[in-house]
């Protein structure tokens, strides 16, 4: 697995309950400035694998811009239940988003 993607995994794991971070937040924190596109790409295809908190991992401007209405609805569900406020579809990422300090997170297992 690159490492690149090892560190997005590791970074998205260390999320904590009722904190969320953007994609472009995930790329940058993992060594890419610009890659929030490879994030959504990581996450979606490694989410199951490796039980990741995908719902805790949201758009720049703090929205939940999921297409299927199905999986966004479980996403705001899951995001309510861990305390979030969410108005007009969007958390406020003032309050909410997760920084996290170097070498913090779990482990790719």
């Amino acid at each position: 697995m690159e490492h690149f993607t090892e560190e997005v995994i590791r970074i998205i794991k260390s999320i904590p309950e009722g904190k969320v971070m953007t994609y472009g937040q995930i790329g940058k924190a993992a060594g890419k400035a610009r890659a929030a596109r490879q994030v959504s790409r990581i996450l979606h295809s490694m989410s199951k694998k490796y039980d990741l908190p995908w719902h805790r991992v949201i758009s720049a401007d703090g929205r939940l811009k999921i297409r299927d209405d199905e999986t966004r609805n479980e996403q705001q569900e899951r995001l309510y239940e861990e305390g979030l406020e969410i108005l007009d579809g969007r958390v406020d990422l003032e309050e909410y988003r997760y920084e996290p300090k170097m070498g913090e997170g779990n482990s790719v297992q």
